[in-house]
């Protein structure tokens, strides 16, 4: 993608399995046909958009399943998703058609994001696409995924995507209107929190658990994938697909077309997004007032004399959450040595260990604060 690409207006538009997938599980063409004529009038009125769209496995199973409960283990699934993606693509491509735009397959893998040259390449691909007047359709590439190296659900790719495509907004479209006061389906008062400056742990309670038996992600999920993408800058809305004109509403500015998420002035690099919101912490390493100083004040990198503790089971490179010595986890990152090391290790100083291993156990390159 040029230097450039990040002042275009671009908006990436995430829709969930729940949205594209009927009851009986079939690619739901009446709502891919909306969604695909709201593309081609934000098209029209300037807008570059990318679209993340879930599916793959709800419509590989249609063909496949015969009416049989979905498996769960995850190679077959992997397996479905492979006659599905193609369904998938289908879809789209006949929904835009008729507005004479054209749509590209990306697929996407986790390291796509963590090491450099392939996140370049990446954003170039989806520049070069977005130039050419196509409409990207981004999906995890779920047929060869590492089940211990995955994104988890699409909403969190989403929030990737908008970062590496420069967007200024990210909608993640769901079968509900967007973050309500309560669980709608316990509680008949629950209404809709229209605007959210930061994400807190107590809305991270209202959010809950998984949603939809349909999708891999919930409300929980679209709420961490806010985090991720304010975080990085950009504007977020969770709103209802199903709702008439829900793009143009969300453009617009209409009130109650969904949870608008405002953005941090700070942004994280994708790497860093990646290590603070999409890997899952193996262990906790537990530090001292000052390391927590050094860390948080001035930028250091996180050495064994500020470790207290060392608390799970983890290897280098695994992610941890790095806490204080009340037990608030401040920071998270990749380890540089194992858990039995960074315990053997715990209070020496530096001119006391090996010369021939570095000396950080999280190296500040590695690490994200979260406070």
């Amino acid at each position: 993608m040029t230097d450039g690409a990040a002042t275009r207006r671009t908006v990436v538009v995430k829709v969930g399995s729940s949205s594209v997938t009927t009851e009986d599980g079939r690619t739901d063409a009446t709502l891919v046909a909306s969604i695909s004529a709201e593309v081609a009038a934000m098209r029209r009125s300037g807008w570059q958009v990318v679209v993340v769209s879930s599916g793959a496995i709800a419509a590989g199973w249609q063909r496949l399943g015969s009416g049989r409960p979905r498996p769960a283990d995850p190679a077959v699934l992997q397996a479905v998703s492979a006659v599905g993606q193609p369904q998938l693509m289908r879809a789209w491509e006949e929904a835009f058609e008729p507005h004479g735009m054209l749509a590209g397959q990306v697929l996407l893998a986790p390291l796509d994001f963590v090491h450099r040259q392939q996140y370049l390449h990446a954003r170039a691909t989806i520049g070069h696409l977005l130039e050419l007047g196509v409409v990207p359709v981004v999906n995890e590439n779920d047929a060869v995924a590492d089940e211990e190296i995955r994104f988890g659900d699409n909403d969190r790719l989403g929030a990737l995507v908008a970062h590496l495509a420069g967007a200024e907004l990210l909608v993640l479209l769901t079968d509900t209107a967007g973050l309500l006061t309560a669980d709608p389906r316990l509680a008949a008062e629950a209404s809709l929190i229209e605007e959210v400056v930061e994400i807190d742990h107590q809305l991270e309670r209202v959010a809950g658990g998984p949603g939809s038996a349909v999708g891999s992600g919930g409300m929980a999920s679209k709420l961490a994938a806010a985090k991720m993408a304010t975080w990085s800058g950009v504007t977020t809305v969770i709103a209802d697909a199903a709702r008439p004109g829900v793009l143009r509403d969300v453009l617009g500015g209409v009130a109650g077309a969904g949870t608008v998420f405002r953005p941090r002035p700070r942004r994280l690099s994708a790497r860093k997004l990646w290590i603070a919101f999409a890997v899952g912490a193996s262990g906790t390493v537990v530090v001292d007032d000052g390391a927590r100083k050094a860390l948080v004040d001035h930028g250091r990198s996180l050495l064994p004399a500020g470790v207290l503790e060392v608390r799970g089971s983890f290897v280098a490179d695994d992610a941890v959450e790095i806490a204080d010595a009340r037990g608030d986890v401040f920071a998270k990152g990749l380890v540089r040595h194992p858990s039995i090391r960074a315990a053997e290790w715990i209070g020496r100083r530096t001119d006391a260990l090996p010369d021939d291993l570095p000396p950080e156990v999280v190296h500040r390159d590695d690490l994200v604060l979260l406070t």
